[in-house]
């Protein structure tokens, strides 16, 4: 079972985000002049990581959301909205236009998917500003053809295949006007080095919610592995 279902109906594996985590050198931004997906796009350029979960129940998934949330990153199940008010909700591995519909519904602010799905870029919510898209793309063609249908920040997967950290330092040559988030194989020690590089967030799943840990219900070790890859972003982005 995915969490964050609406009606019985599963919905792709949520993300988070750290909180609190906006590196105090950049300028003051006013989010009050921003648009709902602009606002959702400078969250994730300042906090450097959107964590992805999945979990067989959904009370596993609430027990290792809150092991996240306590080492510092903020959880985007539709459920702790209101226990966490500044929670940043996402949807990840969005392949077509009723996964976008049902996100957007249970109160997604961001949608993620491995490649360019047009009908996800057509949709009104995306075109209007209410809901950031960020399409997934392998090559610099795909990046820009997203780039240019609209997309404020691209995914590049699966990057550690591509290359990694000197993929992303290759791409941002030509594009440095793309924000680009890296995902697909990304470890904690790795973390500041693509952010360092050109990367405006990781992806990170395993690497947080750690296989081992989460079939023996270890949520210690999932809040430690939370705090340990904020901590990597945010000294990164405290140099920026």
């Amino acid at each position: 079972m995915e969490i964050g279902s609406l009606k019985g109906k599963a919905l792709p594996p949520p993300c988070l985000l750290p909180q609190n985590t906006a590196p105090p050198l950049r300028p003051r931004i006013n989010f009050s002049q921003l648009s709902h997906a602009d606002h959702t796009l400078t969250r994730i350029q300042t906090s450097g990581i959107i964590a992805c979960l999945r979990a067989n129940t959904a009370e596993l998934a609430m027990e290792a959301a809150r092991a996240a949330l306590s080492g510092g990153i903020t959880v985007v199940l539709k459920q702790l909205v209101n226990d966490y008010p500044t929670t940043v909700l996402g949807v990840g591995t969005v392949l077509n236009i009723e996964d976008a519909r049902k996100a957007v519904g249970a109160g997604a602010k961001f949608l993620m998917s491995p490649a360019i799905v047009k009908d996800v870029i057509d949709m009104d919510g995306f075109q209007n500003g209410e809901v950031l898209y960020i399409p997934g793309a392998m090559t610099p063609t795909e990046i820009l053809s997203a780039h240019d249908s609209g997309a404020k920040i691209v995914k590049v997967y699966p990057v550690s295949v591509l290359g990694g950290v000197q993929y992303i330092s290759a791409l941002k040559k030509p594009f440095p006007h793309i924000s680009m988030v890296a995902s697909q194989g990304i470890t904690i020690d790795s973390v500041g080095e693509y952010i360092a590089n050109g990367a405006s967030s990781v992806v990170l799943s395993d690497a947080i919610f750690d296989k081992e840990a989460m079939a023996q219900n270890n949520f210690i070790v999932i809040r430690q592995l939370a705090h340990f890859a904020t901590l990597q972003a945010s000294q990164v982005l405290e140099m920026l």
